[in-house]
């Protein structure tokens, strides 16, 4: 049976000399879906939707390319001796993390330029964060990697998984743990928490920091899994970030509580942002 198993093929559409991936199209649509998600609630905070295409326009590249950065960073005893490979982002090696930090970095600026609270954009913000990195693990499925350790199709069976995910686990003649599908699965708890957690008294900022915790505990484990880490010696890099990230926003969060009083997510309104003409 194994022998007739091929992989699902990653290219969505083959235009001759261009190749538009699988990949490429379920981050696009991850994007997508975050967009649309965070215009309906800056419609009903009252917020014009246009900053958030602008903010868009700005965090996607500087995204990518610190995405970049931070998996070359950590990888630079092969890219010290293969300069050339450095700009080469079609051959793979981005990190979610090093995403994350190029976004939250472009919002700081971003909320400055525009005199607005970088919280209040972060807490709209942070239900479509998660869910994009919900949809965005399929890619990772489609292109056979972000996996973890070796495992038997028995095993795999016994999830109830559906036969596509199975059969797109076995790679070279091994089965491999779906951590890419546990990981997702994670991010849409986590979608759910967050949608209920902003119909509570929860304050300004504890939004999006309780994103970063319950992202951050559940990569933790799941990166334990996985066999593709970046690694700071002995230590999983995503593993310590984690743990990092983890520690500082329940400090902020401890912090702006005892020190700011912030508002509650639900009271807080953005009537005095001033409209488009």
């Amino acid at each position: 049976m194994e022998n007739q198993i091929k992989p699902l093929d990653p290219v969505a559409i083959d235009l001759g000399g261009l190749s538009i991936k699988w990949y490429g199209v379920i981050i696009a649509i991850g994007v997508v879906v975050a967009l649309l998600l965070a215009l309906r609630e800056s419609s009903k905070r009252g917020l014009d939707k246009e900053l958030y295409i602008d903010l868009l326009i700005w965090a996607i590249p500087i995204s990518i390319i610190c995405a970049r950065i931070y998996y070359v960073v950590f990888q630079w005893d092969f890219y010290r001796n293969n300069l050339g490979e450095i700009i080469k982002i079609w051959h793979g090696g981005i990190a979610i993390y090093g995403a994350l930090i190029g976004a939250v970095a472009t919002a700081i600026v971003f909320a400055r330029v525009k005199k607005i609270s970088f919280w209040q954009l972060a807490d709209i913000a942070a239900p479509s964060l998660i869910i994009a990195q919900a949809i965005g693990r399929w890619g990772n499925f489609m292109n056979q990697e972000a996996h973890g350790a070796e495992t038997t199709r028995s095993f795999l069976e016994s999830l109830h998984l559906p036969d596509f995910i199975i059969n797109q686990m076995y790679i070279e003649g091994t089965y491999y743990q779906p951590t890419f599908l546990y990981e997702s699965l994670w991010n849409v708890l986590g979608f759910v928490v967050l949608l209920i957690l902003r119909r509570t008294k929860i304050r300004r900022g504890e939004l999006f920091l309780s994103y970063v915790i319950w992202y951050s505990f559940g990569r933790f484990f799941v990166e334990g899994m996985r066999t593709d880490s970046l690694m700071w010696g002995d230590f999983r890099v995503s593993q310590v970030l984690a743990i990092l990230l983890i520690v500082v926003s329940l400090a902020i969060i401890a912090y702006r509580r005892m020190k700011q009083n912030p508002p509650y997510y639900m009271a807080d309104k953005f009537g005095d942002v001033p409209k488009r003409k």
